[in-house]
């Protein structure tokens, strides 16, 4: 069939929908008719619309009755029209057509941008910080500083540390309780059966007293004696098992220069060690005096150390490189009072006792509770200002100043007399002599310079024994 204008009604095949007018402006030509013969033809081999060659020739076969009576009315068509087969309505109300108005700009905003990177963030670091701590369990290194390896506990006995193993056992820290105080100090183990050594000043007016071990076992002491003249005391523990005695030396032996170390419990810091030299011998030193009549003064011989001491080291044991006991800490030299700079502890001053003073008195008070001074039998005028010792005119309560028929008076002393030497060791005042007298014992020779008339004299005289207080 050829084209030609559509100017005939439309096929029945083509329904408009009820009370939808016809919108076709005049001249435009209807769609061509499909019909259900071009699917396929018998053979198989039929074409789709644009190309089926073989339903249009078989179309075109048929004479005009053939085709009249082949059509149908709309009706019958209208009815055998497949159901699945969805034919193209201009009419219809849903277009296939649909205006493309864009992509809604909605788009993100800033506080979105912000809490989306704040995640992101967060998720990142939780997940690297399991990694990395999954990484290090699994990984088989680990960091490790490096140390030195651990070495022989063990050190030479004549060494700081040696000297302090080796003592410690035997020094305890003694806690004092008074009437109206109460104080802390040292001492040391003198024998297996429980005396120990100390100063005076620590147990003085002792109403209870304690001693701690290095090992922190406390305990309780009764006093055995004491003497204020050489600031040594003794005490006492019971029912202890396992004691270290301390080792005593020979004072006569230190030199300047030696090194000695010291144990105590400064500021009741219980077993503190320090070290240092032996700076000088014979060193006169006096303490004490509070009572105002003498007393209570000591008066020491004694060897000075550069070893830091301080309160609390009182009573302590000074040691020499073998560990032996060569002196009892018992005093400190500070900074004049009106100082506005003066040190309450240590400036390097110390004194010891010397230990051979030291094991006299307190044998002495161990056997009687008392000890015994050494004396020449002379009252020395203690304000004389020169140098040297003076004999006084007169004595205690009116006396003589020479006692009748002691040593000072077997030996020629007279009243005015000035003591210059002992032993050949120069003597600057009372003090010095009363000292280096109470370094010896009762029943000791010493020489003594005496100064009479502007001439020296030499006098040998024999060391008498009184009564300690």
């Amino acid at each position: 069939m050829a084209d030609r204008q559509q100017t005939e009604p439309a096929p029945q095949w083509w329904s408009r929908p009820e009370g939808t007018a016809d919108s076709r402006h005049d001249g435009v030509p209807a769609p061509r008719p499909e019909t259900a013969d071009a699917e396929v033809d018998g053979d198989g081999d039929g074409k789709d619309e644009g190309g089926r060659n073989g339903a249009a020739e078989q179309a075109a076969a048929p004479d005009q009755e053939t085709l009249a009576q082949a059509t149908p009315d709309q009706e019958t068509l209208a009815q055998e029209a497949p159901a699945h087969e969805v034919r193209y309505d201009p009419w219809g109300e849903q277009p296939l057509q649909v205006v493309d108005r864009g992509r809604d700009r909605r788009g993100f905003r800033l506080w979105q941008v912000a809490a989306l990177a704040a995640g992101t963030a967060l998720l990142a670091g939780g997940i690297g910080g399991y990694v990395g701590v999954l990484a290090e369990r699994q990984s088989s290194t680990r960091l490790e500083l490096p140390q030195a390896a651990v070495a022989d506990k063990g050190r030479a006995p004549d060494s700081v540390a040696g000297i302090a193993a080796t003592a410690l056992p035997g020094v305890v820290t003694l806690h004092v309780r008074g009437a109206k105080s109460s104080g802390t100090g040292t001492g040391f183990v003198l024998d297996p059966q429980g005396h120990i050594l100390t100063n005076n000043h620590v147990v003085a007016d002792a109403k209870e007293i304690a001693v701690t071990f290095s090992t922190g076992e406390s305990v309780t002491a009764e006093l055995v004696g004491r003497d204020s003249g050489y600031d040594l005391a003794v005490v006492k523990v019971s029912g202890v098992r396992g004691l270290r005695p301390l080792s005593l030396g020979n004072s006569e032996n230190v030199k300047v220069g030696d090194p000695v170390v010291a144990i105590g419990a400064p500021f009741d810091l219980s077993n503190t060690v320090t070290a240092g030299i032996i700076s000088a011998t014979g060193r006169p030193v006096t303490a004490g005096g509070d009572k105002g009549d003498g007393s209570d003064i000591s008066y020491v011989d004694a060897l000075q150390t550069d070893a830091p001491i301080n309160p609390g080291n009182s009573g302590g044991p000074l040691l020499d490189a073998r560990a032996h006991v060569v002196g009892i800490n018992s005093a400190i030299r500070g900074a004049d009072k009106d100082d506005p700079d003066r040190q309450g502890g240590s400036i390097g001053l110390g004194f010891a006792i010397p230990i051979n003073q030291g094991k006299r008195v307190a044998e002495e008070l161990i056997a009687t509770g008392h000890a015994t001074h050494p004396v020449i039998g002379v009252t020395l005028d203690m304000d004389y200002t020169g140098d040297g010792a003076r004999v006084g005119d007169k004595g205690e309560d009116g006396k003589p100043s020479v006692t009748a028929g002691g040593p000072g008076a077997r030996a020629g002393i007279k009243p005015g007399d000035v003591i210059t030497k002992v032993d050949g060791q120069r003597v600057r005042g009372g003090d010095e002599l009363i000292i280096k007298i109470r370094a010896h014992r009762p029943g000791d020779p010493l020489t003594l310079t005496v100064l009479r008339d502007g001439r020296e004299r030499t006098l040998g005289v024999v060391l008498g024994s009184a009564n300690g207080s």
